[in-house]
């Protein structure tokens, strides 16, 4: 049985169990009844983030141009262009084993694709959730429903793992963000053109 989280909750992971190591993030959304001429695109992202809360390097911030860290600690598995059907629109997988020494926190957010032009914001978006599944086992170990609280985000930092002595946790954020993409970006610390 999962744990179901609300905003703000912070939960171990490792502690409890320290041979979890390869954990599947699995993002997921609905779309409300509203036709505005486009599909939305929603996109998950992660950025690997070093003591102070920054990308170390552009290559830190892994998503659909970027598939795979250096590390091989993070791999996104592709970009879903519509959201349509069950389960998971987007998943993300991470070895905690291989996070780099320097590397405290990795920090999944999901944006809509040309939001601007295309007039769409999260205030339009329902059920969207993250999970956090034990690879080995495929058990759920962490469940986190974002609920309805967005009007005119076009970003959101859904939640994020991080070390604290030694050990992984997750805190469940859902901050919203205008600005998209590249206001995240910007937070994080990534030059975007």
């Amino acid at each position: 049985m999962p744990i179901n989280l609300s905003k703000g909750q912070k939960v171990d992971l490792t502690k409890g169990n320290p041979s979890l190591k390869n954990l599947l993030v699995g993002l997921g959304w609905d779309v409300n009844a509203f036709d505005g001429g486009y599909d939305f695109d929603l996109d998950a992202s992660a950025f690997v983030l070093g003591s102070n809360s920054k990308c170390p390097t552009d290559k830190d911030f892994i998503f659909y141009g970027n598939l795979k860290h250096q590390s091989g600690a993070v791999e996104h598995m592709g970009d879903n262009l519509t959201g349509s059907g069950d389960g998971d629109d987007e998943q993300i997988l991470v070895d905690l084993s291989k996070v780099p020494p320097h590397i405290e926190k990795i920090a999944f957010t999901v944006t809509i694709y040309d939001a601007d032009v295309r007039h769409q914001n999260f205030g339009q978006v329902s059920n969207a959730y993250i999970r956090i599944v034990d690879q080995v086992t495929g058990q759920e170990i962490i469940h986190y429903d974002l609920g309805e609280d967005f009007s005119i985000e076009t970003a959101i930092v859904v939640g994020e793992l991080y070390k604290y002595n030694g050990d992984w946790k997750f805190n469940a954020i859902g901050s919203g963000f205008q600005g998209g993409l590249a206001a995240l970006c910007g937070h994080y610390g990534i030059q975007v053109a």
